[in-house]
């Protein structure tokens, strides 16, 4: 709005939070002698009078404004405290004060904040609910610690090399860690809002964004135990190397972009050609009625994320040691040893030496479809070893036709 003065904007942004919150809060105000003091004209007159405090004076004047609206919030709460009001009115009432002066100077931060607002205040009955009844105590304490890790320990950490060839930073490190954890969280949320009906196939696919070899391990042994499940097993064991393919990706574009660029056909090949295979055991498998599969358990593997930190950090050591040394040979050699533990961590340490500058884009595909390669063997090897002979005759070829499919996407591109 380049030929409206600042001063309308920030009133018509506070007129329009006050207006927002006031609606929830008058139909939620109630009726009658118990009924709440506050409702549509208080809040839009509490923003528009913080307005008016910043536009005529300064924080100050806002401040004294707000300590008012405080001091009506308690005699409000104190009337009617027989009946267990709560505070919620009470502190929307000096937030939208405080929104109403901010928009004043930030009217488009205030107005987002005045919507995220009015949405909590609308939700109250779903949020209690999710709290209350959905919200698990695993899943509340997976919640603090991803909340510890993001917020609390990922700003503490030093944003620079550290360490020998510089080949550490350890907010970067850790970045990686915090994505990991949140894409396991992520297939854990799908496997709770889609609820069991598509069993295995949909477990796996969800598990696969924390170990997609861990994934294969458990169909195998779930098939050792049950073996009428075998279809829908194999089905989860295929479809956690799509959530390889997708993580290996993610973490790639976090790391460096132009990377992805590099690689993005044989990912995009790889994950179809499982996406095909899965599928159609998938479809196989709905087939028939099979014992059904709730999400239990953590969110994320907090285990599996450190390990992921560590094994990352001696591949970077690893791969910057060896370039240095032998070239780009080097980083070859270390991606490969390092792709039979995980391909994510070596993947992101060869973006991350094309972030440092060491090599080129396309000086990564042949490294990291390299740690691919001795992933898929490892992954080969849990399938024989914990599901037996028809278990690894029906997962074996999905990976060996995901590892053509990418190498071809390397050749043909």
């Amino acid at each position: 709005m380049p030929n409206v003065h600042p001063l309308v904007v920030g009133f018509l942004v506070a007129l329009g939070v006050g207006l927002l919150v006031g609606i929830d809060r008058e139909r939620n105000k109630g009726d009658g002698p118990a009924h709440q003091a506050a409702g549509l004209r208080t809040f839009t007159l509490a923003s528009l009078s913080g307005a008016t405090a910043m536009a005529v004076g300064d924080e100050i004047v806002l401040a004294a404004v707000a300590l008012g609206m405080v001091a009506f919030a308690g005699l409000s709460y104190w009337r009617a405290r027989d009946g267990d009001p709560g505070l919620t009115t009470e502190t929307a009432l000096v937030l939208t004060t405080l929104l109403g002066g901010l928009a004043i100077k930030q009217p488009e931060f205030a107005a987002a904040l005045g919507v995220v607002v009015a949405v909590l205040l609308a939700a109250r009955s779903a949020l209690h609910r999710f709290v209350r009844s959905v919200l698990t105590d695993d899943e509340l304490r997976d919640l603090l610690i991803f909340a510890a890790a993001a917020l609390v320990v990922l700003p503490l950490l030093p944003d620079k090399p550290i360490g020998p060839y510089g080949a550490l930073n350890l907010r970067t490190v850790w970045t990686i860690v915090i994505l990991v954890m949140a894409v396991g969280a992520l297939g854990y949320v799908a496997v709770r809002v889609v609820g069991p009906r598509y069993g295995l196939p949909l477990a796996g696919l969800a598990s696969g964004f924390v170990s997609s070899s861990a994934t294969i391990a458990a169909m195998g042994t779930r098939v050792k135990a049950e073996p009428e499940l075998m279809k829908p097993a194999v089905a989860g064991a295929v479809l956690s190397s799509v959530a390889t393919v997708v993580q290996l990706a993610i973490l790639i574009a976090a790391t460096n972009m132009p990377t992805l660029q590099a690689l993005w056909v044989p990912l995009v090949l790889s994950g179809a050609a499982a996406v095909l295979y899965g599928g159609a055991f998938t479809l196989w498998a709905l087939k028939r009625d099979t014992q059904k599969h709730e999400a239990q358990g953590n969110a994320f593997s907090l285990t599996t994320a450190l390990t992921f930190a560590a094994i990352l950090a001696v591949v970077l050591l690893a791969a910057a040691a060896a370039q240095d040394r032998f070239g780009e040979a080097g980083v070859l050699v270390a991606a490969s040893v390092a792709g039979f533990a995980d391909t994510h961590s070596a993947a992101v340490s060869v973006a991350s030496l094309v972030s440092d500058g060491r090599i080129k884009p396309p000086q990564t595909i042949i490294p990291v479809l390299a740690a691919f390669t001795t992933n898929t063997v490892t992954k080969m090897v849990f399938a024989v070893t914990t599901g037996g002979r028809l278990f690894a005759f029906y997962v074996i070829p999905s990976l060996l036709l995901m590892l053509a499919a990418a190498w071809a996407g390397a050749f043909f591109a």
